[in-house]
């Protein structure tokens, strides 16, 4: 199968620590770049004279010509630039379209970066947009979302993710248990990950299944948490990341697939475009699933992060709640799963929420993880998931 090459590696890695309230002076999306940007160049050990490429999701300060605006602001000439939008699959969407430019040799160096603020700036002179409806993407005149799906309440993300649950539980059963202990176990990891907002507070199977009803059977506990912060990768050629301060992390393997916008139109709730996007992963990297030495798995809801252990080929399909059940998800255990507390107890920080499975699979394969390491950690697998399970990315991530 033809693909990446692995010669392209993940050199640096940032990320900005998970806040409930913003406690750092008010940024714009322009001025997180330039931090995020920063920190990820300091942390390669390579000068930014260097980096000629960007993909970035978007800019809060102009709504077109984002790649060039920061060019410009960042004073980096681009020979690459591209702007991706997956939903939540964008940042591990970035990642693969700037390794293929890397081993294109289109340029040498791609910064990858994601802000992260809720809070931004607001002109006084100017009133703030009017807030969307009810979270769809899309209540434009003429758009089908506005048609078909607004007028009768088929939008958020809550209720679908539920509506996927309880479809879940119809055709194959459902353990409440299983999917507490899925935050249970993300939880003890975020308790060894200082940049966690849940960090320091560890929870039960019973305190998850005592939490509020949010969209049944989904707990509140079993649903992200929106914090501040933001995340960025550099991604590098292999002259660059031989001489870059940490372990080079090759991306080796990735795969995509779109199959819908929203879940009115999709034809099976419960098996999920994961499915042929990780296939095409581990085929190009050459990899097995018994290969793989941690998961950094998208985690908007537990039932997301179950369906995708059983779409991506870790167990069988509707076998997910008790694999979970016989299986220790930690840092220690036996197949680890978002070792730094994912977006349940690290934050989902906007859109930067998928970065940060990126930054954690690529921390981990460094070997930097402090006390949350994974023992002899090579080969990461990593997803991004868009929309309600409609936008899949998958990423094999290996230590050079």
């Amino acid at each position: 199968m033809s693909g990446l090459r692995g010669e392209a590696a993940i050199v640096g890695i940032a990320e900005l620590p998970a806040e409930r309230k913003q406690t750092r002076p008010e940024l714009f999306t322009i001025d997180q770049y330039a931090q995020l940007a920063a920190m990820t160049i300091q942390d390669a050990g390579l000068e930014a004279s260097a980096v000629n490429g960007l993909v970035t999701h978007g800019i809060a300060e102009s709504a077109m010509f984002a790649p060039a605006t920061l060019s410009e602001y960042l004073g980096l000439p681009l020979d690459y630039g591209e702007r991706v939008d997956l939903g939540g699959a964008t940042a591990a969407g970035m990642v693969w379209r700037a390794a293929a430019a890397v081993e294109l040799g289109i340029c040498r160096a791609v910064l990858c970066v994601v802000p992260g603020s809720l809070m931004l700036p607001r002109s006084q002179r100017r009133p703030a947009p009017e807030p969307d409806w009810f979270g769809a993407s899309s209540n434009a005149y003429g758009s089908p979302q506005a048609e078909f799906e607004i007028p009768y309440g088929n939008v958020g993300q809550n209720a679908p993710y539920a509506q996927i649950a309880q479809r879940y539980a119809a055709e194959f059963g459902y353990d409440p248990r299983a999917t507490a202990k899925i935050a249970v176990d993300q939880r003890n990891n975020a308790c060894a990950h200082p940049g966690a907002v849940f960090h320091g507070r560890p929870m039960s199977i019973e305190d998850v299944l005592a939490s509020p009803m949010i969209a049944d059977p989904l707990h509140m506990l079993e649903v992200v948490m929106r914090v501040q912060g933001g995340a960025a990768v550099l991604i590098a050629d292999a002259e660059l990341a031989a001489r870059s301060r940490h372990r080079p992390v090759r991306i080796t393997g990735f795969g995509e697939h779109i199959a819908f916008k929203t879940p009115t139109y999709a034809d099976d709730l419960v098996r999920t475009p994961i499915a042929r996007a990780a296939d095409t992963a581990f085929t190009m990297a050459g990899l097995e699933r018994e290969d793989v030495d941690m998961a950094s798995l998208y985690d908007c809801y537990t039932i997301t992060v179950l369906m995708t252990l059983e779409d991506a080929g870790f167990c069988p399909k509707g076998t997910g709640m008790s694999w979970v059940l016989e299986h220790d998800l930690t840092f220690r255990g036996d197949f680890p799963v978002n070792t730094a507390g994912g977006q349940l107890s690290f934050g989902q920080a906007g859109m930067a929420g998928g970065m940060h499975h990126v930054v954690d699979g690529a921390r981990q394969v460094m070997g930097r993880a402090g006390s949350a390491q994974v023992r002899s950690c090579d080969t990461a697998f990593v997803t991004g998931n868009g929309g309600i399970m409609s936008e899949q990315v998958a990423l094999l991530l290996q230590g050079a």
